[in-house]
Formats: structure tokens, sequence, C-alpha cells
């Protein structure tokens, strides 16, 4: 897996990692429950200090879909301040989840 155990760095996300946790989003172009998750995700990360959110084009990053084993689209992933894995979800997901997966991205880190 790309930065080793289940950790994910700035350059392969192609977004800055945020202080405190990142959301990272993996969409495709005709997703209609992406451009709502983008939503939810863009919400949340601008509540919550030292959040960033990144969303990745699943089609234009195959290495990484496979090295994460995304299966379809949208996948969100819930990464600590070093980029560790500790959250992720299929689907589109509710505001209340995502800011308690949140919580638990926060206080392992």
């Amino acid at each position: 897996m790309p930065g080793g155990e289940n950790r994910l760095q700035s350059t392969e996300l192609g977004g800055e990692l945020g202080e405190r946790a990142t959301l990272v989003q993996f969409s495709s172009a005709f997703c209609a429950p992406c451009r709502a998750t983008r939503r939810v995700l863009g919400e949340v990360a601008a509540m919550v200090p030292g959040v960033a959110h990144v969303e990745i084009d699943a089609e234009a990053r195959l290495d990484l879909v496979r090295a994460l084993d995304v299966r379809g689209t949208p996948t969100v992933l819930v990464l600590d301040a070093g980029g560790r894995i500790v959250r992720r979800a299929a689907g589109q997901p509710r505001k209340a989840d995502v800011i308690a997966a949140l919580g638990v991205a926060v206080g392992e880190s």
C-alpha cells in the first residue's frame, strides 16, 4: 500500500493533510451521491478547525483505488493527523456520522 501501514501522505492524495484530521473522498464524474458527499464533507471540514477535505477522482487514480481496495464511489476515508486511516465508509455519509468519525480520528492522533 502507498505510504505503508495504512498511512497516506499529501503527495499521494494530491492535497494537504489537515492539521488534526483529513476527510478523503473518492468520487467519479457521474456519481450523484458523490456531489452530496462533497457538500457534507465540505461543511464538516469548514466547521471543525484543522480538518481538511480532499476529493480524489477515482478514475484518474486507479493506482490508489486498487491499493486501498476502493470498490465504489463515494468512498470516504478518515485520516488522523499523521495520515493513518482510522475510519472508512462506502456510500453517502450522514453529517452526524462524519462528525463522530472525526472525533475518533482526533482522539487517536
